[in-house]
């Protein structure tokens, strides 16, 4: 999916207003944040899977999408990203870096 895709559904199907990310990390205009990641990956030069504005705006995608697949399961209001990238097996920092590590061997 890319961030055209996940603008479209954040268009058709619109986030809270608030989300608490993190116990450190709370959106107040979740509004704000989409624009703010718009913005930082069109103005990025590079491959988009190096832009963190990407990776903000697609792990807050799988964190809406993850709440609304579990809150259909049960009626548990809370959101947690902690939750939402258990499944993912990479974050983008080790990516780069077995990237790296792959060129380095060659």
């Amino acid at each position: 999916m890319n961030h055209e895709e996940i603008k479209r559904y954040f268009e058709n199907n619109p986030p809270p207003k608030e989300v608490v990310w993190t116990p450190w990390a709370k959106i107040n205009d979740t509004q704000v944040f989409l624009k703010s990641c718009y913005i930082g990956i069109n103005n990025f030069n590079g491959p988009i899977e190096r832009c963190p504005a990407w990776w903000h705006l697609r792990d807050f995608y799988l964190l809406i999408k993850r709440s609304t697949v579990q809150k259909a399961a049960s009626s548990e209001p809370t959101v947690s990203l902690e939750e939402t990238v258990s499944g993912i097996e990479n974050s983008p920092a080790e990516e780069i870096q077995e990237q790296e590590e792959e060129a380095s061997n060659l």
